[in-house]
């Protein structure tokens, strides 16, 4: 079954108010907060609103609900800027009057806006996970906040932002940064209180927004001239590290890796540069000698033996490499260990 619910999209707090209402849930309000927990009768998890001046404010969302809700966002005059990013299962946006509707992955974001004619529908799914922080914006109020910038603003933003009633529709959808990513979990995860907790969120909040406008300028850039890292790209280069650690021995090339992630060679060498310090070949190496040094440890294989494991087909090349990361070569180190070993206490 599908709730249908209207709300004033003015208020960060008039939102969750009007979402415990229809789940039948009671508000804790707490100087700037609002916070509910989802009844166990109509699922789990909870939902919050923080507000801050100059009408910014976000939502954090965390729930599995038993039945689909579809938010309509319909009766404010003032149309603010949404900056949504999700951090689980898919959910749908939707402009009413269009037909057209947008499906937020996990690990993306949009930018967007209704107008005076055409209003934000948003629908979180029944029986799935949900999770999005959305970073809301009243234009009218925030524009006394950046007056003196917008002049100097590129060209896309500056309309974006003195777009103060809401007469352009306005949607965009990318994938978030890394940094957008490490800002949420630090918002949500604060456990300060009071004055602190008000100032520490806010100050997440300008910096959530800072990330965003300079992914979305980002964005607008051909996707091998991009230079900021997004999160979904995080994951696959991890991913891409998990493949070499497993497959030492018959990895392939690195194109043919980038091409299992769904990464370009460039993105994934820029990729590991960032995430581990190293180019992919080094890290590959480091991979390498790391499990050899592992085998010396724990099996009764020689020299010559674990050097084809790891997949490496010379042996003095493979000793040039344990050396200059170990300070001792193979053999070295294989002998100083077994000592070790027969000569350590047997235990009966």
């Amino acid at each position: 079954m599908l709730h249908k619910i209207q709300i004033k999209d003015l208020d960060v707090r008039n939102v969750v108010e009007a979402l415990a209402e229809t789940l039948g849930a009671d508000c804790a309000v707490e100087n700037n907060e609002i916070c509910f927990d989802v009844p166990s009768d109509k699922g789990r998890g909870y939902m919050k609103a923080i507000s801050f001046s100059h009408g910014v404010g976000i939502i954090d969302v965390d729930v599995q609900l038993n039945e689909s809700i579809q938010i309509e966002m319909c009766r404010s005059q003032v149309k603010p800027l949404k900056i949504l990013f999700n951090r689980e299962s898919a959910i749908q946006q939707q402009f009413s009057g269009k037909e057209e509707s947008h499906e937020i992955r996990r690990l993306e974001s949009v930018i967007l806006s209704g107008n005076t004619r055409h209003y934000n529908i948003l629908t979180i799914p029944a029986n799935k996970p949900v999770c999005f922080f959305s970073l809301e914006i009243n234009r009218k109020l925030f524009e006394t906040k950046i007056e003196d910038f917008l002049s100097a603003m590129n060209t896309e933003l500056e309309e974006l932002f003195r777009d103060v009633n809401g007469i352009n529709l306005f949607f965009h959808k990318g994938h978030y940064s890394l940094d957008i990513a490490r800002a949420i979990e630090e918002s949500i995860e604060c456990e300060l209180l009071g004055f602190t907790r008000a100032v520490f969120l806010e100050g997440k909040a300008y910096e959530i927004l800072a990330h965003h406008l300079r992914l979305y300028l980002d964005d607008l850039s051909e996707p091998d001239k991009r230079k900021i890292l997004r999160q979904s790209t995080v994951e696959r280069i991890e991913e891409a590290a998990e493949i070499i650690k497993k497959e030492l021995e018959n990895l392939g090339t690195i194109l043919s890796l980038s091409k299992r992630v769904g990464l370009n060679q460039n993105t994934l060498q820029t990729g590991f540069k960032h995430l581990y310090g190293s180019s992919v070949n080094q890290y590959i190496r480091n991979a390498k000698i790391e499990k050899a040094k592992e085998l010396i440890e724990t099996s009764d294989l020689n020299i010559t033996e674990i050097t084809y494991l790891i997949g490496i087909n010379s042996r003095s090349y493979f000793s040039k490499l344990f050396k200059e990361r170990y300070v001792m070569s193979p053999s070295e180190y294989m002998a100083k260990v077994r000592n070790s070993q027969d000569t350590s206490p047997k235990t009966a």
